[in-house]
Protein backbone atom coordinates (compact mmCIF):
# COMPACT_ATOMS: atom_id res chain seq x y z
CA UNK A 1 0.00 0.00 0.00
CA UNK A 2 1.14 3.53 -0.64
CA UNK A 3 0.13 6.62 1.29
CA UNK A 4 1.03 10.20 0.40
CA UNK A 5 1.58 13.05 2.82
CA UNK A 6 3.53 16.28 3.23
CA UNK A 7 5.86 15.12 6.02
CA UNK A 8 6.35 18.69 7.22
CA UNK A 9 2.60 19.00 8.02
CA UNK A 10 2.20 17.84 11.63
CA UNK A 11 -1.57 17.33 11.50
CA UNK A 12 -1.47 15.48 8.17
CA UNK A 13 1.25 13.14 9.50
CA UNK A 14 -0.76 12.39 12.67
CA UNK A 15 -3.81 11.58 10.57
CA UNK A 16 -1.79 9.36 8.25
CA UNK A 17 -0.27 7.38 11.13
CA UNK A 18 -3.79 6.70 12.43
CA UNK A 19 -4.90 5.66 8.94
CA UNK A 20 -1.91 3.32 8.54
CA UNK A 21 -2.65 1.68 11.89
CA UNK A 22 -6.27 1.20 10.89
CA UNK A 23 -5.44 -0.20 7.44
CA UNK A 24 -2.59 -2.46 8.56
CA UNK A 25 -3.80 -3.39 12.02
CA UNK A 26 -0.93 -1.73 13.89
CA UNK A 27 2.50 -0.22 13.53
CA UNK A 28 5.76 -1.99 14.40
CA UNK A 29 8.49 -0.27 12.38
CA UNK A 30 8.95 3.33 11.27
CA UNK A 31 11.58 4.23 8.68
CA UNK A 32 11.94 7.99 8.26
CA UNK A 33 13.35 8.36 4.76
CA UNK A 34 11.82 11.52 3.27
CA UNK A 35 14.44 14.00 2.15
CA UNK A 36 15.03 16.94 -0.16
CA UNK A 37 17.95 19.13 -1.10
CA UNK A 38 18.16 22.75 -2.18
CA UNK A 39 21.90 23.17 -2.44
CA UNK A 40 23.41 26.62 -2.55
CA UNK A 41 26.35 28.44 -1.03
CA UNK A 42 25.44 30.02 2.31
CA UNK A 43 25.49 33.61 1.04
CA UNK A 44 23.13 32.72 -1.81
CA UNK A 45 20.85 30.37 0.12
CA UNK A 46 17.38 31.78 0.69
CA UNK A 47 15.45 31.47 3.90
CA UNK A 48 12.81 29.52 1.94
CA UNK A 49 15.47 27.00 0.80
CA UNK A 50 16.71 26.58 4.36
CA UNK A 51 13.21 26.22 5.83
CA UNK A 52 12.02 23.74 3.19
CA UNK A 53 14.98 21.39 3.64
CA UNK A 54 14.83 21.50 7.44
CA UNK A 55 11.03 21.24 7.32
CA UNK A 56 11.02 18.06 5.23
CA UNK A 57 14.18 16.38 6.49
CA UNK A 58 14.24 17.18 10.21
CA UNK A 59 10.71 18.27 11.08
CA UNK A 60 9.27 15.47 8.94
CA UNK A 61 11.32 12.95 10.91
CA UNK A 62 10.16 14.52 14.17
CA UNK A 63 6.52 14.57 13.01
CA UNK A 64 6.47 10.87 12.15
CA UNK A 65 8.48 9.87 15.22
CA UNK A 66 6.14 11.76 17.51
CA UNK A 67 2.99 10.45 15.83
CA UNK A 68 4.22 6.84 15.83
CA UNK A 69 5.66 6.71 19.35
CA UNK A 70 2.54 5.50 21.21
CA UNK A 71 1.81 2.57 18.88
CA UNK A 72 5.51 1.63 18.77
CA UNK A 73 5.69 1.57 22.58
CA UNK A 74 2.90 -1.05 22.61
CA UNK A 75 4.96 -3.54 20.59
CA UNK A 76 8.63 -2.80 21.36
CA UNK A 77 8.88 -1.30 17.87
CA UNK A 78 11.73 0.14 15.89
CA UNK A 79 12.47 3.60 14.51
CA UNK A 80 15.10 3.89 11.80
CA UNK A 81 16.01 7.39 10.64
CA UNK A 82 17.83 7.93 7.38
CA UNK A 83 20.33 10.73 7.92
CA UNK A 84 23.48 11.32 5.84
CA UNK A 85 27.23 11.25 6.21
CA UNK A 86 26.97 14.99 5.45
CA UNK A 87 25.30 15.37 8.86
CA UNK A 88 28.59 14.18 10.35
CA UNK A 89 31.14 15.77 8.01
CA UNK A 90 29.35 18.83 6.62
CA UNK A 91 29.60 19.83 2.96
CA UNK A 92 30.11 23.15 1.21
CA UNK A 93 26.90 24.33 -0.43
CA UNK A 94 24.73 22.15 1.78
CA UNK A 95 24.44 24.05 5.06
CA UNK A 96 20.67 23.46 5.15
CA UNK A 97 20.93 19.76 4.27
CA UNK A 98 23.85 19.10 6.64
CA UNK A 99 22.05 20.90 9.47
CA UNK A 100 18.87 18.90 8.89
CA UNK A 101 20.75 15.58 8.82
CA UNK A 102 22.87 16.45 11.88
CA UNK A 103 19.61 17.31 13.63
CA UNK A 104 18.29 13.85 12.78
CA UNK A 105 21.33 12.33 14.48
CA UNK A 106 20.67 14.31 17.67
CA UNK A 107 16.96 13.51 17.51
CA UNK A 108 17.77 9.81 17.10
CA UNK A 109 19.99 9.70 20.18
CA UNK A 110 17.56 11.70 22.33
CA UNK A 111 14.53 9.64 21.36
CA UNK A 112 16.51 6.41 21.84
CA UNK A 113 17.17 7.44 25.44
CA UNK A 114 13.52 8.38 25.98
CA UNK A 115 12.07 5.19 24.52
CA UNK A 116 14.61 2.59 25.67
CA UNK A 117 12.58 1.89 28.81
CA UNK A 118 9.66 0.91 26.58
CA UNK A 119 11.94 -1.39 24.53
CA UNK A 120 11.71 0.76 21.38
CA UNK A 121 15.02 0.76 19.50
CA UNK A 122 15.81 4.01 17.70
CA UNK A 123 18.76 4.21 15.30
CA UNK A 124 19.99 6.17 12.32
CA UNK A 125 21.71 5.23 9.10
CA UNK A 126 24.08 7.80 7.59
CA UNK A 127 24.52 6.94 3.91
CA UNK A 128 27.33 8.33 1.83
CA UNK A 129 26.87 8.74 -1.91
CA UNK A 130 24.12 6.36 -3.01
CA UNK A 131 22.78 6.02 -6.57
CA UNK A 132 19.31 7.55 -6.24
CA UNK A 133 17.16 10.08 -8.05
CA UNK A 134 18.77 12.72 -5.82
CA UNK A 135 22.30 11.88 -7.04
CA UNK A 136 21.30 11.19 -10.68
CA UNK A 137 22.04 14.82 -11.58
CA UNK A 138 25.79 14.23 -11.11
CA UNK A 139 27.41 13.94 -14.54
CA UNK A 140 29.33 10.78 -15.49
CA UNK A 141 32.81 12.28 -15.14
CA UNK A 142 32.08 13.72 -11.70
CA UNK A 143 30.48 10.43 -10.68
CA UNK A 144 33.62 8.50 -11.67
CA UNK A 145 35.84 10.96 -9.79
CA UNK A 146 33.61 10.65 -6.76
CA UNK A 147 33.72 6.85 -6.90
CA UNK A 148 37.51 6.92 -7.05
CA UNK A 149 37.61 9.01 -3.84
CA UNK A 150 35.63 6.35 -1.94
CA UNK A 151 37.90 3.70 -0.38
CA UNK A 152 35.67 0.85 -1.60
CA UNK A 153 35.87 2.38 -5.11
CA UNK A 154 32.19 2.69 -5.90
CA UNK A 155 29.06 4.69 -5.24
CA UNK A 156 26.61 2.74 -3.10
CA UNK A 157 23.22 1.54 -4.20
CA UNK A 158 19.85 1.35 -2.51
CA UNK A 159 20.40 -2.32 -1.60
CA UNK A 160 23.34 -1.28 0.61
CA UNK A 161 20.98 0.86 2.66
CA UNK A 162 18.05 -1.57 2.52
CA UNK A 163 20.22 -4.32 4.04
CA UNK A 164 21.06 -2.07 6.98
CA UNK A 165 17.40 -1.16 7.48
CA UNK A 166 16.52 -4.86 7.39
CA UNK A 167 19.17 -5.58 10.03
CA UNK A 168 18.03 -2.82 12.37
CA UNK A 169 14.36 -3.74 11.90
CA UNK A 170 14.95 -7.47 12.37
CA UNK A 171 16.04 -9.74 15.22
CA UNK A 172 19.70 -8.75 14.86
CA UNK A 173 18.89 -5.16 15.79
CA UNK A 174 17.05 -6.01 19.01
CA UNK A 175 19.92 -4.84 21.23
CA UNK A 176 21.00 -1.84 19.13
CA UNK A 177 19.68 1.61 20.02
CA UNK A 178 20.90 5.19 19.82
CA UNK A 179 23.46 4.31 17.17
CA UNK A 180 24.45 5.83 13.84
CA UNK A 181 25.40 3.27 11.22
CA UNK A 182 27.59 5.01 8.64
CA UNK A 183 27.22 3.33 5.24
CA UNK A 184 29.55 5.23 2.94
CA UNK A 185 32.12 2.81 1.51
CA UNK A 186 34.71 4.34 3.81
CA UNK A 187 34.30 7.91 2.49
CA UNK A 188 34.29 9.48 5.97
CA UNK A 189 37.33 7.63 7.35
Amino acid sequence: MAFGVDVSDTDAVSSLVKEVQSELGGLNILVNNAGVTRDQLLLRMTEEDFDRVVGVNLKGTWNFTRAATRPLMKCSGRIINIASVVGITGNAGQANYAASKAGILGLTKSVAKELAGRKVCVNAIAPGFIATDMTAAIDEKASQELASSIPLGRIGDSEDIAACVEYLAGPGGAYVTGQVLVVDGGLSI
